[in-house]
């Protein structure tokens, strides 16, 4: 049997991604009540917002640990390179 992959991050991922699930639970409600679209669309942009984020500490995770585990230590030009990537991944 294959090990749970796990990180200390995920708690704060799925945190995050039940906040989106309740959100997104709320919009489908204000939908069915007929409430005002732009209600309507403040709660979308809410369910969007926390599934970004949820993907950028997931990717940031992956990067910090399964990218660096893979290759082993860097060196310093290296460890650059590695950072600026992390960083250019904030705006996906």
């Amino acid at each position: 049997m294959t090990q749970p992959h796990t990180h200390a991050s995920h708690p704060a991922i799925i945190k995050r991604l039940r906040r989106a699930s309740g959100h997104l639970s709320s919009t489908i409600d204000m939908v069915v009540q007929g409430r005002d679209c732009l209600d309507v669309a403040q709660q979308l942009q809410a369910v969007e917002k926390a599934i970004q984020q949820a993907k950028k500490a997931l990717i940031q995770d992956h990067l910090d640990h399964c990218l660096e585990d893979l290759v082993g230590p860097l060196k310093s030009g290296q460890r650059h390179s590695l950072d600026e990537f992390r960083e250019i991944t904030r705006y996906l």
